[in-house]
């Protein structure tokens, strides 16, 4: 494969980010810690028994908030147009992370997709799904996984120099640009495709019997509807948060490999790619809705969590005006 990478514009520089973005992805990150917290604590202290579907959702939980360590330098880099002051260790833990973070609640979405459809139309056939040493064996293998893939690039993946600018991850990485091209597209199939694909079709065949099923049945309405909310915010949370940035990234790197001289391409691509990572991590918002429709009890648990800090809040307020 020959390339002309001689052929490097240097008018082709990094562009100002607008304000906006960061401000956008710093409340998101917010939010999304927030949520994934009361929830993995609802998990872990209000259920004393697990079944499998919770074994699922408190890992896809755990892969929403990993990247939490890395969010404010994240936000803080956005803020200063992708220049990165934290230095070398930080910028691959970051690319760890950030790997970890992303594929893990791709891989885990899909786990979810299988085990609804394993427990809700097999729900008179033995399936494995159904067996917790099992599920949490295949949630281990996820982990161990996503570690041994991102493993090499927490070694591999450096902040440079750029125009005296310290960069991480970024497309301007001219030392990076080969690398940053066969990641992605070695990700591409395996971390986004196949996965997508495998819960498109648990979906439909879910959707189809849920339609077949009698809502007069017992459970019946139920299912339903905690079947098509899972579905819906499944299927939004991957056409909406994980495919534009994973299209975006690589369309980016192919101009900076076969391209490079394409530099209005390559700042769109860019721009698009920066609007889209701040959509992608949306997810870690609406994966919450996922458990939501999922139990009743961590409805009941969830709303119980959010009265306690309400009440701890109020209280001293009230009895200060009391005393007055």
């Amino acid at each position: 494969m020959a390339v002309n990478t001689t052929i490097n514009n240097s008018s082709c520089k990094p562009q100002h980010m607008d304000n906006l973005i960061p401000a956008f992805l710093s409340m998101i990150f917010a939010l999304g810690f927030v949520l994934s917290a009361l929830s993995l604590y609802t998990f872990w202290f209000r259920f004393k028994r697990w079944n499998t579907g919770m074994i699922i959702q408190f890992n896809l939980a755990l892969s929403d908030i990993i990247i939490a360590p890395t969010a404010p330098l994240i936000v803080i880099s956005f803020s200063l147009s992708n220049q990165w002051p934290f230095g070398q260790f930080l910028c691959q833990l970051e690319a760890c992370l950030l790997s970890a973070h992303m594929y893990g609640s791709t891989y885990f979405l899909t786990l979810v997709s299988v085990h609804r459809y394993s427990t809700v139309v097999q729900l008179t056939k033995n399936s494995v799904f159904k067996n917790q040493k099992f599920v949490k064996s295949v949630c281990l293998a996820v982990w161990i996984f996503l570690f041994v893939k991102g493993l090499p690039f927490f070694f591999i993946l450096r902040a440079s120099e750029v125009d005296n600018i310290t960069q991480c991850l970024s497309i301007h990485q001219n030392e990076m640009a080969s690398l940053f091209f066969i990641w992605s597209m070695v990700n591409l199939f395996p971390g986004l495709i196949i996965p997508f694909g495998v819960s498109v079709i648990c979906y439909c065949l879910l959707g189809c019997y849920i339609v077949k099923m009698g809502a007069n049945l017992p459970k019946g309405k139920g299912v339903k509807v905690k079947s098509m909310g899972i579905i819906a915010v499944s299927l939004v949370t991957f056409v909406g948060c994980c495919f534009p940035v994973q299209l975006s990234r690589s369309a980016a790197v192919i101009v900076k490999q076969f391209y490079p001289e394409k530099c209005q391409w390559l700042l769109k691509f860019e721009n698009l790619y920066y609007i889209f990572f701040v959509l992608a991590n949306v997810r870690c918002c609406l994966d919450p809705l996922l458990y939501w429709f999922s139990s009743r009890k961590f409805q009941a648990s969830f709303k119980g969590i959010l009265q306690s800090f309400r009440c701890k809040i109020q209280g001293p307020v009230l009895s200060s005006d009391t005393s007055v």
